[in-house]
């Protein structure tokens, strides 16, 4: 009854009901059944939390105006009893019941310090966020990477290390940058793991999309506040990417479904990062009300499948707040 977790999982809520009782039923269908769960949930006012008490979690709140990525992390890792602590947004399933194994196998070694796992989209990605998942995480694992890249929406971290820095309360974004940048100074190493694979579904409007690498864009200027971002490269990086994601698009049949979207979405993406390099200041509530809090509607699905071990079969669960399920 008191034997220690195997590891301590964070995640990160805000009007969730319809993604997170996927979730929360995939980490069940884990082969490490000794976890501990902990839900960080900023004011939700739909039924994430019902949703999420059908499950052995533990609830831990924080009001909307307190709220940081950063902020719902260290209190969420405040209350971890385990030593290896993963950290999943809310609206991300695994694909495989060896999610946990595979994501936490590289602190076999006690030079990783952090470890990141892959995510894909669903049939409701966006085509161009797609190409960014396939960029951002290959199929092939690395076991010590050279750049501070990672992504809390799949990863885990040493608590220890935790202890020693904490998340950055204050940026607006990228604290799993900020945190990965300091890991690697401190002399440890960052573990990519292709294995552990997970579906991120980010069913965002366009002014979402515009929000979220504005927000970016400010978090990354601040991390790195030798860098810039002009006018110049807004278009450029633009220009290049719409040109190589029709390219992409055309050679896999879909480009007249696309067309429009690709533009729409990388337009957002690089006029929202030239915002956020122009406004790197305080995060003010303001800011905090249309960075964090858009209306995000959307419906998880299924995702494709490329490993030895078979997937879960989420259509076999009945899984709370999915369209005719319920959980007893």
């Amino acid at each position: 009854m008191n034997q220690k977790p195997f590891c301590s999982i964070i995640i990160r809520a805000y009007n969730e009901e319809q993604h997170i009782g996927r979730l929360l039923a995939g980490i069940v269908a884990q082969t490490e059944k000794n976890v501990q769960i902990i839900l960080v949930d900023s004011g939700s006012t739909d039924s994430t939390v019902r949703v999420a008490g059908q499950f052995p979690v533990e609830v831990v709140t924080i009001k909307p105006e307190e709220f940081t990525f950063g902020r719902s992390l260290n209190l969420g890792i405040s209350r971890a009893q385990a030593d290896l602590i993963v950290m999943a947004s809310a609206h991300v399933y695994p694909v495989y019941p060896d999610w946990l194994k595979e994501l936490l196998e590289p602190f076999n070694d006690s030079q990783i310090g952090l470890v990141y796992g892959k995510q894909r989209g669903c049939q409701t990605t966006q085509f161009s966020e797609e190409q960014i998942f396939c960029h951002w995480f290959p199929d092939r694992s690395v076991l010590r990477q050279a750049t501070p890249f990672c992504n809390n929406a799949n990863a885990a971290i040493r608590q220890n290390l935790w202890k020693e820095h904490p998340y950055d309360e204050l940026l607006p974004a990228l604290e799993d940058l900020a945190w990965g940048k300091w890991v690697q100074e401190r002399g440890y190493n960052i573990s990519y793991r292709a294995e552990a694979e997970v579906v991120h579904v980010h069913n965002e409007s366009m002014d979402g999309i515009f929000n979220r690498y504005r927000r970016e864009g400010m978090a990354f200027k601040q991390i790195y506040p030798q860098e810039t971002f002009s006018r110049r490269d807004q278009y450029r990086l633009f220009f290049q990417n719409i040109f190589t994601d029709w390219s992409g698009a055309k050679k896999q049949g879909r480009l007249g479904r696309n067309f429009i979207n690709i533009w729409q979405f990388r337009w957002r993406q690089f006029s929202g990062t030239f915002q956020g390099y122009q406004q790197s200041g305080p995060l003010t509530w303001q800011l905090k009300q249309s960075f964090y809090y858009p209306h995000q509607p959307g419906l998880v699905v299924k995702s494709e499948q490329n490993r030895q071990v078979d997937p879960i079969s989420y259509q076999e669960q009945a899984v709370p707040g999915e369209p005719g399920n319920s959980r007893k």
